[in-house]
């Protein structure tokens, strides 16, 4: 895998609170009746994808903490070298043969500008590469865009 260089961050706080680009509204004065002005936050505009590592193997076992955390070091860390967050929680999910699935799971939150194509195809490699080392049949990525301020 590449190693790219972005200027990417991301802590555990902003990803448990959410970096949402929300209008603030501030009062234009005390008086009664005066109408509110909204001022944007600062920040810029970045997307945000956030990936769905299930740990359930087909015959039972399950992916680690340390096979996860290898996993993350050899393909996550080079891919996304200025930062990201690990949140672990369980999940689940109906799988291809109907079957629903519970299991442990990570999630890993990536900030990255905009305009970082090339971001695309790093997350890609990153799904293809989880699913066939402890075959998965999926990983899930949701894609938003968020307005972020360091």
């Amino acid at each position: 895998m590449a190693v790219s260089r972005r200027a990417v961050a991301a802590v555990a706080a902003a990803a448990v609170l959410g970096l949402g680009g929300g209008v603030a509204a501030a009062s234009a004065s005390a008086s009664p009746g005066t109408a509110t002005t909204a001022q944007t936050s600062p920040g810029e505009i970045w997307k945000r994808t956030e990936l769905f590592f299930g740990t359930g193997k087909p015959d039972g076992t399950e992916v680690t903490d340390k096979e996860f955390a290898a996993f993350s070091d050899q393909e996550i860390t080079p891919a996304f070298p200025g930062g990201f967050t690990r949140l672990d929680g369980n999940g689940q999910w109906r799988g291809g043969s109907g079957a629903i699935v519970r299991e442990h799971t990570h999630v890993i939150v990536l900030l990255y500008p905009f305009a970082d194509h090339a971001a695309e195809r790093e997350i890609e490699e990153i799904r293809t590469d989880y699913r066939k080392q402890f075959q998965q049949e999926s990983v899930l990525r949701s894609d938003s865009v968020e307005k972020v301020s360091f």
